[in-house]
């Protein structure tokens, strides 16, 4: 009895031991970076070394470098990865490409990172230069990739990494809709995420890896079902949909993490603001036992590293003499939040589609149609400079015109209004039209009252349209747009358009008109 007694105790002592050995990781995590090396603004946009001396900025390069490290210093086994989009956004981008971004995210030691939609705006020549240039594998599994030469050799849908002595799967996901989004090429083809994460993780196990997290350049709303409909996901890094997960934040999209059933999953806003930091506890069998953290905000408190700064700042000499000439004086902030102008009427959409429809009404246009998501920060009030025009739109786009009928006009503007819930990009900020929609009716019958020139449109009249190339050419699922009659995509530079209105109207002032009504 004494020899069983001494048994028991040791399978006790045993068990006591292996509670004590469950398996405990921080990740640390951006996403939608979008090429904010340099600090932002309150909105989103460019902030004076002026403004970040008096503590008025966040992010940038500098205070990520500083926080990554001191999170580092928190835990003894952390893994630092990214939701994707760190193309895009400012003159780095448009002036580096992706290899800005490359340097920056190999200094601060990143293992992996996910394709996001805008990795694409260059096409796969500049996202396969990027995955040359890092040091850590880009993932993407949603996608057949074999038909396209530039990356099929080089970009994996999953990957393990070992950490503190367990492996850990990571698995890449990007938007389906990538297509309409950006501009892949014809080469590749994008896939539902469920299958696509499901096949990964039965792929992983089979392997012998229990704890899986997928970085995913999707949206809370398809992270949600990913989580919903998959088995063996454990952490869910999101990105695409800028949203702010937190227990603390005012105004936050949810709880951080958002649990849907024992799968966590994190988002961290957008533009270097917060480095969020999630600290997951797993079992021996791999279960998230417990999950909890904060995204950590980038603000004044946060020091920036002084090698970093003088980095950036070195990278930013060519750019200086673009971004610093100022174009123009505006009366008040020009809002260009996203929030806003993807899911109503914004003043700076209404600045934007008035620029391009005066541009161009003298070719009988008469209607301006700008996709919300083409709108990538806000301006605050005083000096417009080149550089805030810049980084509003970022993306080069050229004015493009054409002629349709009435009711593709009508079938573009439900397009417009169909991704509402998700905070589509495609939501249509709009000139020389007014018009209603009910986001509660079905997807294709929530628009009406619509008004050209003060009268209701007539479905079989033909209507000149302006829209930038990217959405004339079906780009953010303007598809009903890729038909149209007298099509020249080759017109002036929109942020070149936009700049010369400010200029002739100011000092402007931002207005709201009603021209699109909420039910």
């Amino acid at each position: 009895m004494y020899a069983r007694f001494l048994t028991s105790a040791a399978i006790l002592a045993i068990s006591g031991g292996m509670a004590l050995a469950d398996y405990s990781l921080t990740v640390l995590h951006t996403n939608d970076f979008h090429a904010r090396f340099e600090p932002i603004s309150k909105y989103d946009s460019g902030c004076s070394e002026e403004d970040n001396t008096a503590g008025e900025c966040f992010g940038g390069s500098a205070r990520l470098m500083t926080a990554i490290e001191d999170a580092k210093g928190r835990t003894n086994n952390y893994i630092l990865v990214d939701g994707g989009d760190q193309f895009q956004g400012t003159l780095f981008y448009t002036y580096y490409k992706g290899m800005l971004a490359a340097e920056m995210m190999n200094k601060m030691g990143y293992d992996a990172m996910t394709v996001g939609n805008h990795e694409f705006d260059d096409g796969p020549e500049v996202l396969r230069g990027f995955m040359d240039a890092v040091d850590f594998p880009v993932l993407m599994s949603n996608a057949d990739v074999s038909g396209e030469p530039l990356l099929s050799d080089k970009l994996a849908k999953s990957t393990i990494i070992e950490r503190g002595g367990e492996k850990l799967g990571l698995i890449g996901l990007t938007p389906q809709d990538t297509p309409d989004l950006a501009s892949p090429g014809k080469n590749i083809i994008f896939t539902n995420p469920v299958d696509a994460v499901q096949g990964e993780v039965d792929k992983l196990t089979a392997e012998g890896v229990n704890k899986i997290i997928v970085l995913s350049h999707s949206g809370l709303n398809v992270d949600k079902r990913v989580a919903a409909e998959t088995t063996g996901v454990d952490v869910i890094v999101g990105g695409h949909d800028n949203s702010l997960l937190s227990n603390t934040i005012e105004g936050a999209k949810g709880p951080y993490p958002v649990m849907v059933g024992d799968t966590a999953i994190v988002q961290a806003y957008a533009y270097g603001k917060f480095l969020g930091e999630l600290n997951v506890t797993f079992d021996d069998e791999g279960k998230v036992i417990e999950a909890v953290g904060e995204p950590v905000i980038m603000d004044a408190a946060v020091a920036e590293d002084e090698t970093t700064k003088a980095r950036i700042a070195e990278a930013a000499a060519p750019l200086e003499e673009i971004r610093n000439k100022v174009v123009a004086e505006t009366v008040e902030p020009i809002d260009g939040d996203r929030a806003n102008c993807r899911a109503q009427e914004c003043t700076m959409g209404n600045l934007v589609a008035d620029a391009m429809l005066d541009r161009v009404k003298d070719q009988g246009i008469q209607i301006a149609i700008a996709n919300g998501g083409g709108l990538r920060a806000s301006i605050d009030a005083g000096e417009v400079t080149m550089g805030e025009v810049l980084t509003v739109l970022p993306f080069q786009n050229t004015l493009s015109t054409f002629q349709v009928s009435g009711q593709t006009v009508i079938d573009a503007l439900e397009n417009g209004v169909s991704q509402i819930e998700d905070g589509g990009g495609r939501f249509p900020q709009v000139a020389g039209l007014t018009f209603t929609f009910d986001a509660s009716q079905p997807v294709g019958s929530r628009v009406s009252d619509v008004m050209v020139d003060g009268a209701p449109i007539d479905p079989a009249a033909t209507y000149g349209v302006v829209s930038n190339n990217f959405v004339r050419n079906g780009g953010d699922g303007y598809s009903m747009f890729t038909t149209a009659e007298n099509a020249y995509d080759f017109g002036p530079d929109l942020a070149d358009v936009t700049a010369e209105f400010l200029a002739a109207n100011a000092p402007y002032q931002p207005y709201l008109d009603g021209r699109i009504t909420k039910k």
